[in-house]
């Protein structure tokens, strides 16, 4: 049975793990068939790089992911892909804020409005 797994990499204390495609009965940093992607989860905010087309071929010739494959499969939309047959629509952006009704005048562009406007001389009051 082929299984779609995490495979440990990096340094001591600082995981990073390849998403890989093994059989499931070779150990966890033992042989595996292709990677499908990584996941790092010491970054902030983690990275999550699957390729997903490789990803629900592999969901689709039998492949079994674990518990934690499964979540980052959902996270990249590629279960969904998987369950529906259909690439998932793009990650809608955050709104925007909202702009306020006045806005802030910079320093220089008030330096600038004194230096446009013409000095009141006592000649022209007289």
């Amino acid at each position: 049975m082929v299984k779609l797994r995490l495979m440990r990499m990096g340094k001591k204390k600082q995981p990073t793990y390849r998403v890989v495609a093994a059989d499931s009965r070779s150990p966890r940093n033992g042989r595996f068939i292709e990677i499908v992607g990584t996941y790092e989860p010491r970054r902030d905010p983690s990275v999550i790089d699957i390729d997903n087309d490789k990803a629900v071929a592999w969901l689709q010739k039998g492949a079994q992911p674990t518990e934690r494959v499964a979540k980052l499969l959902e996270v990249t939309g590629a279960w969904e892909q998987f369950k529906t047959g259909v690439a998932p629509a793009a990650p809608k952006p955050p709104p925007a804020a909202k702009p306020s009704m006045v806005e802030p005048v910079a320093d220089d562009d008030r330096a600038e409005d004194e230096a446009d406007e013409e000095p009141e001389t006592k000649a022209e009051d007289e």
